[in-house]
């Protein structure tokens, strides 16, 4: 079995700041994309970044040049640099990893996709 755990949300101001990381144990060979995804009250959930094992990065427009998303393929962890936060970043943030948990499922490119419980950030004055 393999689980996500996030941490690093909080209350902060608007034009602030915070810093979310994710960190993935149990069977693992091998990662592929690691992604953050985020769902406001009475939203559906949405994409905001992902990284793939690589390195290559896609943002969703609405924080493009404010977010950055990296990860640490040694320590199986994501993070989510949040700067200059507004109001509508206000959501649950959720960890999603593309997970090979062994040689056999790497070689025949059968991922399992793997959720996190999620993280409140709330951005509030």
């Amino acid at each position: 079995q393999v689980q996500l755990v996030e941490s690093g949300g909080g209350l902060v101001q608007p034009g602030g700041s915070l810093r979310l990381s994710c960190v993935a144990s149990g069977t693992i060979f091998k990662i592929d994309d690691m992604g953050w995804y985020r769902q406001a009250p009475g939203k559906e959930r949405e994409l905001v970044a992902v990284i793939t094992s690589g390195g290559n990065r896609n943002y969703a427009d609405f924080v493009k040049g404010r977010f950055t998303i990296s990860r640490d393929n040694a320590k199986n962890t994501v993070y989510l640099q949040m700067n200059s936060l507004k109001p509508e970043d206000t959501a649950d943030y959720y960890c999603n990893a593309d997970v090979f948990r062994d040689f056999r499922e790497w070689r025949s490119k059968l991922a399992e996709d793997y959720w996190g419980q999620g993280t409140q950030v709330t951005v509030s004055s």
